[in-house]
């Protein structure tokens, strides 16, 4: 294990809410499909604690209405609570006033619950791009010091691999700080390195190599980030979906939490603002 700290991040919402499976559950059918959340939570949260680590929950406000306890439980054990939105609609779909009332919503609810200042926003499917752009602007004045929402890779779905690599101001050094999940530049291009499914698309080896060379090499921190339904390879399988989707959604679940259990012992980890948040927001 190397001594740099990198950031272990979780993305809190359940398998039915994923952005690419909209077009199969519709959001109104939210509240009559039986959660799966609080049993792979639980899984989770035990093994930071067996390893005492400390965490950052990106967590939906839909979530954490419904599973306040849960929600304790993590600021208790030490972890940062932050915000995923409130029902995981992607910022492409929602204009300033919609974006503003969502962010705003989710930020007070998980104050009230947890008693803290929350800091943190990761946008549903990393839907922050450069055409809106404005949601940065929209975070800073709900209050948010931080944004992890621009993915500098080329994906059909999101990112933009002409962003900075690391952490940096998009919109000046009075706006909110951005800090992009992990990707190694190698080839000309960036490779995605910092969890979700590419954690279980990689051989293990790849991952632990894109990490090692960005802490020992780059001398920078990773930002690695999973989901709960990804530990969850008994969640029901859904019919009528793409290839594409059924291989992105399904591959190597039953791998995962292995994987992260291995991923834990193999570097050091803590929390966003701990790594990233030094001098009131600035680094």
């Amino acid at each position: 294990m190397n001594q740099v700290s990198n950031a272990m991040t979780i993305d809190v919402e359940d398998y039915f809410q994923v952005s690419a499976f909209e077009k199969h559950i519709p959001r109104e059918s939210w509240d009559r499909i039986p959660c799966r959340i609080e049993s792979s939570m639980d899984r989770i949260l035990n093994l930071l604690d067996e390893k005492q680590i400390k965490a950052t929950f990106f967590t939906l406000g839909w979530i954490a209405e419904r599973y306040p306890k849960m929600i304790r439980r993590m600021v208790d054990n030490g972890h940062e609570l932050a915000s995923h939105g409130w029902g995981h609609a992607r910022v492409t779909d929602l204009n300033q006033s919609e974006f503003k009332e969502d962010i705003s919503r989710c930020k007070m609810l998980l104050e009230d619950i947890s008693g803290q200042v929350v800091q943190g926003y990761r946008a549903p499917s990393f839907s922050i791009n450069n055409n809106n752009l404005w949601a940065l602007d929209r975070l800073a004045e709900a209050g948010y010091l931080y944004s992890s929402s621009i993915y500098p890779v080329q994906h059909d779905h999101y990112g933009m691999p002409d962003a900075p690599r690391f952490a940096n101001y998009p919109r000046g050094e009075d706006g909110i700080l951005e800090l992009p999940v992990t990707t190694v530049r190698l080839w000309g291009r960036n490779l995605p390195a910092g969890g979700g499914g590419y954690f279980r698309f990689w051989p293990y080896s790849v991952s632990k190599w894109f990490i090692n060379r960005l802490n020992t090499v780059e001398s920078r921190a990773a930002i690695f980030y999973f989901h709960p339904w990804e530990i969850d390879d008994k969640q029901p399988r859904q019919i009528g979906i793409g290839y594409k989707t059924r291989f992105r959604h399904y591959l190597n679940l039953h791998r995962m939490e292995e994987r992260l259990r291995t991923l834990t012992h193999d570097f050091k980890w803590d929390r966003m603002d701990k790594i990233f948040l030094v001098d009131k927001g600035r680094r």
